[in-house]
C-alpha cells in the first residue's frame, strides 16, 4: 500500500505492522516458551520428541522471519545502489564515487536531483555519516516503496 504522506527526516522510517508487531513478537514469544518447555522437561527428566519438535518449529519461525526480512533489505539495498548510481550518471555524466558506502548511498536517495550530486561529492570526500547526509538534505525526495 502506498503512503502519500509527505516524507521527511522525522517520519521516513517504515514499519510493516504485520511483521514488526505480529509475526516477530509471536515468533519470539513462541521461541521463549519452547525454551522454557525444553528446560522444564530436561530438569524433570521427561524431555521427549514433542518438546524437541516444538522447539525446532519455534526456532524455524524466528529464523524465517529474520532471514526473509534480511534478504529483502539486502535486495532493496542493491536496487537503491543501482538506482542512485544511474541517477548520478544521468545528472553528472560520471559514475558515483567508489568511496561511498552502501549506507551513504541509501541516505543519499532522499536528496533532490538539485542537491544530490553536490551532497554525494561531499559525502565521498568528507565521509559524512548516513545520519548527517539525511540531515543535510534540504529538499526531501520521498521513497514510499521501501521494504
Amino acid at each position: 500500500m502506498e503512503n502519500k504522506q509527505e516524507q521527511s527526516l522525522e517520519n521516513h522510517r517504515r514499519l510493516y505492522p504485520l511483521q514488526h508487531f505480529v509475526l516477530m513478537p509471536l515468533g519470539l514469544l513462541t521461541f521463549l516458551a519452547a525454551i522454557g518447555f525444553v528446560i522444564a522437561d530436561a530438569a524433570s527428566g521427561s524431555l521427549d520428541w514433542r518438546t524437541v519438535v516444538l522447539f525446532s518449529l519455534a526456532l524455524q519461525t524466528v529464523l524465517v522471519g529474520v532471514i526473509t526480512r534480511r534478504n529483502s533489505l539486502v535486495v532493496q539495498d542493491r536496487v537503491i545502489r543501482a538506482e542512485e548510481g544511474l541517477r548520478h550518471l544521468v545528472l553528472t555524466g560520471k559514475p558515483l564515487s567508489g568511496k561511498l558506502t552502501i549506507r551513504q548511498i541509501i541516505a543519499l536517495r532522499f536528496a533532490s536531483d538539485e542537491e544530490f550530486p553536490q551532497l554525494a561529492a561531499q559525502a565521498a570526500e568528507s565521509g559524512l555519516s548516513p545520519a548527517d547526509i539525511k540531515k543535510s538534505v534540504k529538499q526531501w525526495r520521498a521513497d514510499h516503496h521501501r521494504v
